[in-house]
């Protein structure tokens, strides 16, 4: 068989192979022969899979993201989300104003169900300091130092076994501040116990239920600083004489709604 003949063969099969696709698809099988020739369905030949419900409008629109050969483009995403004032005046997620790569965390058809969203901080700690090697010769300077800083503590900092080495490059509180639990009793180097997978920590051991320490870490309340304290936080509980801070008196170590000798309590 001749060269040619072979190169012939494989043109119709993969003919064959697109035409089973068309046919054989439940996406395609109910569409028109005019559908079929569009250029959406040709899109959807290659398409990975379903997008999510946020970009679900552009299914049929794989310009509005995507540019030939060069991919995903940042200045597609900002040209809808630039005036997302929700996003852009949280402080958690205040850092999108300029951080001019979107991909590395929002991943997209993965179906209809999932989240477009996937935080990755070793690209952000990455995206940061391109951008200071990018913007003078001080910053690139100081960039330098901040790698090789980074160096010596993933090798010698107890919060290296919790943190990829890029990671202590970045302020955990310049976004999680807001939703600090420690209300600043710890300082804000969260990396010191927390890792960036998950908030909890599987060495933390809480103290016995005997203790009568609690308001060294928790903090009341506002009820209990009002008149709702007196009137129904200490008769329900059966301590009269109760003090703010006193939460031993009241609360197991379970949950803060487990009240002893009442058990679960739900009064809102």
């Amino acid at each position: 068989m001749t060269l040619q003949k072979m190169l012939l063969l494989a043109v119709l099969a993969l003919a064959l192979l697109v035409l089973a696709f068309f046919v054989l698809s439940p996406r395609h099988r109910d569409k028109t022969a005019q559908a079929l020739l569009s250029s959406s369905t040709w899109q959807h030949m290659v398409s990975p899979g379903d997008l999510s419900q946020a970009h679900a409008s552009l299914e049929n629109n794989c310009a509005a993201c995507h540019t030939p050969i060069a991919g995903v483009a940042a200045s597609k995403c900002i040209v809808c989300h630039a005036d997302n004032r929700a996003l852009l005046q949280r402080q958690p997620t205040t850092f999108h104003a300029n951080i001019q790569s979107c991909t590395p965390c929002h991943l997209e058809h993965r179906g209809h169900n999932e989240r477009p969203t996937n935080m990755h901080h070793v690209a952000l700690a990455r995206i940061g300091l391109r951008q200071m090697e990018q913007s003078s010769e001080a910053a690139r300077t100081q960039t330098a130092q901040i790698k090789n800083w980074l160096e010596q503590t993933s090798r010698a900092s107890f919060s290296a076994e919790k943190l990829k080495k890029e990671e202590r490059a970045l302020n955990c509180a310049t976004c999680h501040q807001t939703k600090d639990r420690h209300q600043g009793l710890f300082g804000t180097d969260c990396a010191q116990c927390h890792g960036t997978t998950a908030w909890t920590i599987p060495e933390f051991r809480h103290p016995s239920a005997a203790s009568q320490l609690c308001a060294q870490c928790h903090q009341a309340p506002p009820s209990h600083y009002m008149e709702h304290f007196r009137m129904i936080d200490q008769t329900i509980c059966g301590q009269p004489n109760a003090k703010v801070n006193q939460c031993f008196l009241c609360h197991q170590t379970t949950v803060w709604n487990d009240i002893k000798g009442v058990g679960f309590y739900k009064h809102h």
